[in-house]
C-alpha cells in the first residue's frame, strides 16, 4: 500500500510538472496585461479543463510549436524534392508511366474495368487522412503565426489576418510553419498522383486531362514554396478540406458501405465549390496587391492562375460529360449494393 501511493504521487508530480512546463511556455508570450484582465484566477492558473486543455496544448505543440515546424526553411539542398531537377524528372517520369500504361492497355484492347480488390479504397483512405492532418496543421499554424507576429509590413501600416490570407508581403520568405504545411501539401501530391494510374486501370474517359490536373497540382505547390506566393494558405485550406470530404466519401463507398441515392453530389459539390472558391479568391488577391503595394510571388501567381483556368476548363468538360469518377456518381456503387441486395432476397426466398 505504501509503495503504491508513493507510486501515484510520483506519478502525479511528473504529470503536474510537464504541465507546468508546457503552460509556463505558451503564457511566456502573454503580457502581465493580459493576465491581469483575466476575470477568473482558475483559468489563469490553467487548472479548470485540465484534461481538454493538456490535449489541446499536445495537438498544439505538434501542429505549429514543434521545433521541426516553427525552425522549418525551404532549402534546395536540405529537403526532399525541393529542386527544380527534380520536379521536372519526376513530372515528366510520370507523364511518361501513364501514357505508355494508358497505350499498353488500349492496344492489347482491354476495356473492362481491371479489378484493384482494395487498393482504391485504402488509397482515399490515406488521402482522406493526409489531408485532414494537413488542414488542421496549417489552420493551427495561421492562427499562431497571426497571433505571433500579427504580420506588419516593414515600413507601412498594419494588415488584417484577411488582408495576410489574401497577400503575403514583399519579401517573405518561406520558412515558418505555414511553410511546412505548404511543404506537406506539396509532398501529398505525389500521394495523389496515383489517383492517374487508378483511373486508367479502371478505363475511365478523359485520361490525359486527368493526368494533366494531377501533375499541375504538383507544379503549382512547387511554385508556391519556390516563390512564397501568396493566397496559398487559403488555397491549401479549401483544398484540404474539400480532399478530406471527397476521399472520405470515396472510402465510405469503395468499401461497400451503403450509400444514399442523394449522396452522389457530395463528390461534385465539395469540387464545385473548391473551384468556385478560388476562382472568388483571385479576386482578393489582385484587391490586395494594387491596392495594398503589393504582393509576395505576384509572378507565380500569374502561372498559378494559368493552370486554375485550365483545370477548370477540365472540370467543365469532365461535367460535360458526365464523367463518373470525378463528378463522383455512385451508379456503380448502387447498382452493386441493388445486386447485392437482389441475390441476399433470393437467398431469404
Amino acid at each position: 500500500m505504501y509503495h503504491m501511493t508513493r507510486f501515484s504521487l510520483h506519478l502525479s508530480f511528473l504529470i503536474l510538472s510537464f504541465y507546468i512546463k508546457h503552460d509556463l511556455s505558451s503564457n511566456s508570450r502573454i503580457s502581465s496585461n493580459t493576465l491581469r484582465s483575466t476575470p477568473n484566477p482558475r483559468i489563469r492558473s490553467g487548472f479548470l479543463g485540465f484534461p481538454a486543455m493538456m490535449i489541446g496544448r499536445e495537438i498544439g505543440y505538434w501542429l505549429a510549436e514543434h521545433p521541426a515546424i516553427v525552425g522549418f526553411r525551404w532549402s534546395h539542398s536540405q529537403l526532399f524534392g525541393s529542386t527544380w531537377s527534380f520536379l521536372v524528372s519526376s513530372l515528366f517520369l510520370y507523364f511518361v508511366s501513364a501514357v505508355f500504361l494508358h497505350v499498353v492497355l488500349s492496344l492489347a484492347g482491354r476495356r473492362k474495368p481491371i479489378p484493384l480488390g482494395p487498393i482504391p479504397a485504402m488509397h482515399s483512405l490515406s488521402m482522406a487522412l493526409v489531408s485532414g492532418v494537413i488542414f488542421l496543421g496549417i489552420l493551427v499554424s495561421s492562427i499562431a503565426e497571426i497571433r505571433d507576429t500579427r504580420w506588419a509590413w516593414r515600413g507601412r501600416t498594419r494588415n488584417s489576418p484577411i488582408q495576410w490570407l489574401f497577400c503575403f508581403p514583399p519579401g517573405t520568405r518561406p520558412s515558418g510553419r505555414v511553410f511546412f504545411w505548404s511543404y506537406m501539401f506539396y509532398l501529398s501530391r505525389f500521394l495523389h498522383l496515383f489517383r492517374a494510374y487508378i483511373a486508367i486501370l479502371r478505363r475511365r474517359r478523359s485520361i490525359m486531362a486527368r493526368v494533366f490536373c494531377h501533375g499541375a497540382l504538383v507544379a503549382m505547390s512547387f511554385l508556391w514554396l519556390e516563390f512564397s506566393q501568396s493566397f496559398q494558405v487559403l488555397a491549401i485550406l479549401t483544398t484540404t478540406l474539400a480532399y478530406a470530404v471527397v476521399f472520405g466519401y470515396r472510402f465510405w463507398a469503395g468499401v461497400g458501405l451503403p450509400v444514399k441515392t442523394g449522396s452522389a453530389p457530395v463528390v461534385f459539390g465539395c469540387q464545385l465549390l473548391l473551384v468556385f472558391c478560388n476562382t472568388v479568391c483571385q479576386f482578393g488577391v489582385i484587391f490586395a496587391h494594387f491596392g495594398k503595394g503589393g504582393c509576395s510571388g505576384i509572378g507565380a501567381w500569374v502561372v498559378n492562375s494559368v493552370l486554375n483556368a485550365a483545370l477548370f476548363g477540365a472540370f467543365l468538360h469532365f461535367y460535360g460529360k458526365r464523367d463518373e469518377d470525378w463528378v463522383g456518381s455512385s451508379h456503380l456503387w448502387r447498382t452493386e449494393n441493388e445486386k447485392f441486395a437482389k441475390e441476399k432476397e433470393k437467398k431469404v426466398d
